[in-house]
């Protein structure tokens, strides 16, 4: 804590007379010290070196609970909540249905959005669904490219969640919970993993704007929360310079740059034998985290050494241009080199109308790109260690809204690719008419201990001491690790 200035005892002891008394034993108590035993400046030395941290964070899992299958996961947001219906769970009975009455039978006693007390009209799907694959996964016309990945992809068609509305939706699939405050899903791998790069933030994310129903998206859902800041998601940006002031001011040379700040981390150093503070050691790392991203951003956002053919196989057109398939191809040189944790958020699923078209749209924008992205990783041996999930904070109801559809919690799909994922299974189901997850439902968090235990960790054994509890990403209602999508 900080003390109140008693200015009788600041006069006295800027005195000119007690200055050189003080320093005179202080000096002299240290020659003597150092006489008697030269060991102390020795001590003294690697007292110092302590106080800088190791610049690469090693995580607090070591080592590994269980067996790790991903070492990266890149999670592809399709933030709004993609219509499953449209993509990825085909309802022939809804199409039977589509313009008639929606049961009563199924929806009462129901949480709705903005459909409550309302007659509830059901909505078939607006496209074709084929199968693909050995596996035959059914998968919407609308994908066509992810559609090639049928073999490699584990599809689910039984999640839920708890949210019904957009950023809280948000929050609980990336902590686990609405609370303000609580770490996200890439804060937990990266505090439990370490980091395996220091030229780089362990956790990044990138966002992109589709040509409509552009949900808002809040910093919030990549915060590290109570964990130390370090273990923040850093937002790179989608045009122009990745990092803002990541380039050298005109006049100032490395060298320079380097002496101030390695001043800085001198006094920051200091600080931390004054007070207990984590945040003094995350500001020194980040200071230095910072000074090399200045020679190693630049390298990761030139696209010049991508050949042509891998920028026409992402659908790249002007690369940095902030496109979603430029955000992918800027995902794979990230996991490259070493970032633990990717998002990509694209905001273009809100679609409470015109359905039929913005759909389609949205579906366009992102299809080549993802399907690039899994098969660029693949041909070059990345995938088996890279876990792809692609999926929104929610579904889309089966009845209409007007000319779309509302919020819809109690069943929607997503899929994953690679990072130990079993490819070419479709698991879980909705009933007949998609309403509610019916077979092997997974909750979101039964989703989160899935994806840690792929990482090789146990969810239950993941935690970090908050107001007196053990908090976990899970939280404390039960969650389960999904073993049948684990291959």
């Amino acid at each position: 804590m900080n003390h109140p200035i008693d200015p009788q005892a600041w006069r006295t002891a800027v005195q000119r007379r007690v200055f050189l008394r003080n320093s005179a034993y202080g000096l002299g108590s240290l020659a003597l010290s150092g006489l008697l035993n030269p060991s102390l400046f020795q001590q003294s030395a690697r007292a110092a070196d302590a106080v800088k941290p190791d610049s690469r964070w090693r995580g607090v899992v070591q080592p590994p609970h269980l067996p790790v299958k991903a070492k990266r996961v890149i999670h592809l947001c399709m933030a709004g909540g993609p219509s499953q219906f449209e993509s990825l769970d085909y309802k022939p009975k809804l199409k039977e249905l589509h313009g008639k009455p929606f049961p009563e039978s199924f929806t009462k006693g129901q949480q709705l959005a903005q459909l409550q007390n309302k007659t509830l009209i059901a909505r078939g799907p607006s496209c074709e669904f084929h199968k693909h694959g050995q596996s035959g996964q059914e998968i919407s016309d609308l994908f066509p490219h992810i559609s090639t990945l049928a073999d490699k992809l584990c599809i689910v068609r039984s999640m839920i969640t708890e949210q019904i509305n957009h950023d809280p939706a948000h929050a609980f699939m990336n902590s686990g919970s609405i609370i303000k405050g609580r770490p996200s899903m890439g804060s937990w791998l990266l505090y439990g993993l370490g980091a395996e790069t220091d030229e780089l933030p362990g956790f990044v994310v990138l966002t992109s704007a589709g040509a409509s129903g552009q949900q808002p998206v809040s910093a919030r859902q990549w915060s590290a929360g109570f964990l130390p800041s370090k273990f923040q998601g850093i937002m790179f940006q989608s045009r122009g310079d990745a990092v803002h002031y990541i380039s050298t001011p005109p006049g100032v040379s490395p060298d320079s740059q380097r002496q101030s700040v390695e001043e800085i981390n001198r006094l920051n150093g200091m600080l931390i034998d004054d007070r207990l503070d984590p945040e003094i050691q995350t500001r020194i790392a980040q200071y230095e985290l910072a000074f090399r991203m200045q020679a190693s951003v630049p390298e990761l956002t030139d696209f010049a050494s991508e050949p042509k053919s891998v920028l026409d196989l992402y659908g790249v057109k002007n690369p940095g241009d902030g496109s979603f398939a430029s955000n992918c191809l800027m995902a794979r040189r990230l996991a490259e080199r070493g970032v633990r944790m990717i998002q990509l958020y694209h905001r273009a699923w809100d679609h409470h109308g015109g359905i039929e078209h913005a759909m389609p749209v949205a579906a366009r924008e992102v299809d080549q790109a993802c399907a690039a992205l899994v098969q660029d990783l693949d041909q070059r041996g990345m995938l088996d260690d890279t876990l792809v999930v692609w999926g929104g904070e929610f579904g889309r109801t089966p009845m209409g809204q007007g000319t779309g559809r509302d919020h819809h919690i109690l069943g929607f799909s997503l899929w994953m690719a690679g990072g130990g994922s079993k490819g070419g299974v479709t698991y879980g189901a909705t009933d007949e008419l998609g309403y509610k997850a019916v077979e092997n439902v997974v909750h979101v968090r039964d989703l989160h201990a899935t994806i840690l235990a792929l990482c090789g960790i146990d969810h239950a054994r993941l935690s970090f001491k908050f107001q007196g509890l053990d908090v976990h990403l899970t939280g404390v209602e039960p969650a389960r690790v999904v073993k049948e999508l684990i291959a």
